[in-house]
C-alpha cells in the first residue's frame, strides 16, 4: 500500500458525477508519462518485495488468539524507530519501511531500498525479511506476535476475534453481519472504498466457499452462526434471501478479502517492451504459484474445500451491478463485465511476434472512446486495449480536494487512488511515476504469503531467477488466456498442488531446444564470461527465417501436474526449475552462494513433488489431528489458539515440522536477520 491521500472523500452518488472526469484526466496523465518515458531505456534490474503481516494478541488464560487492532499505534512507533535507525546508520544501509493496510490488524513491510541484480542482493532477501519481522516483534506488546498467515481462521466467527472486542452491529461501511466497523483501517480511503463498493453494486458483496464435508459435517450444511433475522441495515435480509448458499461458508464484506495477507514482487524492466514481455511471460505462471503457495483453507471458523484466498478477495471487492454481472439487461450501465476488478489478467500485451492473436481468446471489454484516443495518440493495439479495458471501471475513492489536478505533474487519477490501483489482477503493468527515476515495472501478485521468512525468500528468489530466464532465454509460455483462467480456478481447489492438473505449454524454448543445447546462443556459451550481476536488458526474440509458425494452438499445450511443470518431464521439457538452473549456469556464483540458492530451489522442488506439503495442507492436517476437533468442519476458539501458537513456533524454529520445512530450517528465534550489506 503506497502513500495515502488525505482529504474529504466523496459519497458514491457524488463520485459517479465525476467518474468521466477522473477517467479522462487519468488517461491524460498516462499519456504525459508515455510521451516522456516511452523511449526510456537501459534501466538496471531493481526489484523488491511486499510482505503483509497480521498482528495477533494471545490470551493464554482463555486460550484465545485475537486480531490486535492497534495498527495506528504500532505504525507510529515503528515509524519513529525507523527514522531513528535511518539517522544512525550508514548511508549505504537502507532501513526497511512499514505501511498501513486495509485491516486495522495488518502491517505491510518493504525493504528500505530496492534490491539490485547482484547475487549478494538476491541472497540478502531472507535476512532482510527476518530483520523486518524482528523489528516489528520487538515493538509489539509481549502477548502480540507478527504472523505471515494468509487468512485469520476465525475472522467473522462467533465470539471475540479482535482485541478489543467490537460489535458487528456497528458496521456502518460494510453493513456486515460478521465484521465490525473497527476491523477496517480508519483512514478515509478504506471505509469509503468499502461503502462505495456496496453502494455501487446495489447490495453487499456475497462470497460463498464450499464447506469441507468431514465425517460429522451436517448435510446439507446450513450455517447456524449466521444471524438470519437481524434487521438493522437494509441488506440484512440478503443472506436468507439467497445470498448465503447451502453447503457453503458465507462472507459479506470487503474485510474478508482485503484482510488477507500475501507476498508481492515488483521488477523494473530495461524498457517498456521488456516490461511487456515479462508481463506476458509471467501470466501463465500466476496460477501455478497460487497453487504451490496455497495457505488459506479456513474461513469464518470453518474448514473449507478450497486452499487459497483468490476467489474470496475477488468477491470481496466485486462492485459490479446486476446489469454488469449479466443478471439484468443493460439499461443504466455501459458494459456487461465477466470478472470482478480483482481477478486474473485478461490480455497479453506484448508485441512479441510469438504472441499470436489466438492466445487472447476471451472477449475483452473496452471503453472504445479511450481505446480510440490512445490509438490516435500513437499507442499500439494491445497496449491501447489494456488500458481501455482497465478504464471500463469507475473510480471508487475520490477526494474532493484533488478532483482538479495538474495532469503534467500528477498521476493520481490514473494510479494512486483510482483506476490503475483498484484493478487488482494477478499481474500489474506499472508505468513510471512522474518526476521519478523509476522505470517500467511488472508486479507479480498471485502468491499466498508463507509462514516463515525462509519460505517467502525462497519464492522471491525463484520468481526473480525465473524472470531472468524468461528474458535471457526468450522462453515462450504463451497459451490461450481461457486456459490461464481455467488454471486459476483449478489452483484454488483442495490439494491442487498435488492432485490437480494444469494447462501448460509443451515447448517453451526457442526452436524446441533446451538452453544447454541451443548452439551459439547457448547461455553456457564459453565465448562470453559468466555474469556476476543479473542482466536486465535483452535483445528481443528473433523471428524464424521460415516465418511465424501457424500450427493449431490446441497442439501447443497439454495438462501437466505441478510436479511436471516445475521439475520437468525428462528431456522433452526441463521444467521451470531446470530452466532456472540453466540460467544460473550463466552466472558467476560462489560455492557458498550456490549452496544457499540450492536450499531455496530445493524447497520449491519438494513442494512441487509433494515431499513437503503446502501450508494449506499442513493447516488441514493440524486441525484434523487436534484433540478438540469433532470432525464437523468447525474450528473452535481453542483450536484456533493452538494453531496460531504453532505457526508462531514454526517461524521461530521452536516447533519442528519436517513435513512442511527442511530438517535444517533455522527459525527467527535464532536468526533475527540483518540489513547490513
Amino acid at each position: 500500500m503506497g502513500l495515502l491521500s488525505v482529504g474529504t472523500p466523496l459519497s458514491w452518488d457524488d463520485t459517479k458525477k465525476v467518474a468521466n472526469h477522473i477517467r479522462n484526466h487519468g488517461i491524460t496523465q498516462f499519456l504525459h508519462i508515455w510521451d516522456r518515458l516511452k523511449d526510456k531505456n537501459g534501466d538496471e534490474l531493481l526489484w523488491g518485495d511486499e510482505i503483509e503481516y497480521m498482528v495477533v494478541a494471545l490470551d493464554n488464560e482463555t486460550k484465545n488468539a485475537k486480531l490486535s487492532l492497534r495498527q495506528t499505534e504500532i505504525l507510529t512507533k515503528l515509524s519513529s524507530i525507523v527514522n531513528n535507525l535511518s539517522s544512525e546508520t550508514e548511508d549505504a544501509i537502507a532501513v526497511p519501511t512499514f505501511h498501513p493496510e486495509y485491516g486495522r490488524y495488518m502491517l505491510e513491510s518493504t525493504p528500505g531500498s530496492p534490491f539490485t541484480g547482484s547475487i549478494s542482493d538476491l541472497l540478502s532477501v531472507e535476512k532482510n525479511m527476518r530483520y523486518r519481522r524482528t523489528l516489528a516483534r520487538k515493538h509489539l506488546k509481549p502477548n502480540e506476535i507478527p504472523l505471515t498467515l494468509t487468512s485469520f481462521p476465525r475472522l467473522g466467527s462467533l465470539g471475540q476475534f479482535t482485541e478489543p472486542y467490537y460489535d458487528p452491529r456497528d458496521a456502518v461501511s460494510s453493513h456486515s453481519l460478521f465484521l465490525p466497523e473497527q476491523i477496517t483501517n480508519p483512514h478515509a480511503r478504506f471505509p469509503t472504498l468499502t461503502a462505495n463498493i456496496r453502494r455501487r453494486r446495489g447490495s453487499k458483496v456475497a462470497i460463498n466457499l464450499p464447506i469441507f464435508f468431514d465425517e460429522k459435517t451436517p448435510r446439507p450444511f446450513i450455517d447456524p452462526t449466521i444471524p438470519w433475522d437481524r434487521s438493522i441495515y437494509l441488506e440484512d435480509s440478503e443472506a436468507k434471501n439467497g445470498a448465503a448458499l447451502p453447503d457453503h461458508i458465507y462472507m459479506d464484506a470487503m474485510g474478508f478479502g482485503m484482510g488477507c495477507c500475501c507476498l508481492q514482487l515488483t521488477y523494473q524492466a530495461c524498457n517498456v517492451n521488456d516490461a511487456r514481455r515479462l508481463y506476458d511471460g509471467l501470466i501463465p505462471i500466476g496460477p501455478i504459484m497460487l497453487a504451490l503457495t496455497a495457505g488459506s483453507p479456513i474461513w469464518r471458523g470453518y474448514l473449507s474445500d478450497v486452499d487459497c484466498r483468490w476467489n474470496v478477495v475477488a468477491g470481496s471487492v466485486d462492485d459490479r451491478t446486476e446489469e454488469e454481472r449479466g443478471l439484468k439487461p443493460l439499461e443504466h450501465d455501459r458494459f456487461e463485465i465477466p470478472k470482478s476488478r480483482y481477478d486474473s489478467v485478461d490480455l497479453y500485451i506484448s508485441e512479441d511476434w510469438r504472441n499470436r492473436p489466438e492466445y487472447n481468446d476471451q472477449p475483452i471489454i473496452i471503453d472504445h472512446c479511450i481505446y480510440n484516443r490512445l490509438r490516435q495518440h500513437g499507442l499500439d493495439d494491445l497496449l491501447s486495449k489494456h488500458f481501455a479495458h482497465l478504464f471500463i471501471r469507475d473510480p471508487l475513492v475520490v477526494f474532493s480536494e484533488i478532483i482538479d489536478q495538474d495532469d503534467m505533474e500528477s498521476n493520481d487519477h490514473f494510479e494512486v487512488t483510482n483506476i490503475q490501483s483498484t484493478n487488482w489482477q494477478t499481474l500489474r503493468f506499472k508505468p513510471p511515476p512522474p518526476k521519478s527515476p523509476i522505470g517500467w515495472r511488472v508486479e507479480f501478485r498471485s502468491m499466498e504469503v508463507q509462514m516463515t521468512d525462509y519460505e517467502n525468500a525462497a519464492y522471491a528468489v525463484f520468481i526473480t531467477l525465473l524472470s531472468r530466464a524468461i528474458l535471457s532465454f526468450n522462453l515462450n509460455f504463451y497459451m490461450p488466456i481461457s486456459k490461464v483462467d481455467e488454471n486459476m480456478s483449478r489452483a484454488q481447489g483442495r490439494g491442487a498442488s498435488q492432485s490437480g492438473k494444469f494447462y501448460f505449454r509443451k515447448v517453451v524454448c526457442p526452436n524446441g531446444n533446451s538452453p544447454k543445447s541451443s548452439g551459439s546462443s547457448s547461455p553456457v556459451d564459453g565465448s562470453r564470461p559468466k555474469d556476476r550481476k543479473m542482466r536486465n536488458c535483452f535483445p528481443p526474440p528473433e523471428m524464424p527465417e521460415n516465418g511465424v509458425p501457424k500450427g493449431p494452438v490446441e497442439e501447443e499445450y497439454e495438462e501437466m501436474s505441478i510436479n511436471e511443470i516445475m521439475n520437468g518431464k525428462g528431456d522433452s521439457y526441463l521444467g521451470l526449475l531446470g530452466l532456472i538452473w540453466a540460467y544460473i549456469d550463466t552466472l558467476d556464483v560462489s560455492e557458498q552462494e550456490m549452496s544457499k540458492i540450492h536450499s531455496y530451489l530445493s524447497l520449491i522442488r519438494r513442494r512441487a513433488n509433494g515431499s513437503l506439503v503446502t501450508p494449506a495442507t499442513w493447516v488441514r492436517n493440524f486441525v484434523r489431528a487436534h484433540p478438540a476437533y469433532a470432525h464437523d468442519s468447525v474450528i473452535t476458539q481453542e483450536m484456533n489458539y493452538d494453531l496460531i501458537v504453532a505457526v508462531d513456533e514454526i517461524e521461530r524454529g521452536v516447533r519442528n515440522v519436517p513435513d512442511l520445512l527442511p530438517e535444517d530450517y533455522t527459525g527467527g528465534g535464532v536468526d533475527g536477520g540483518s540489513i547490513s550489506p
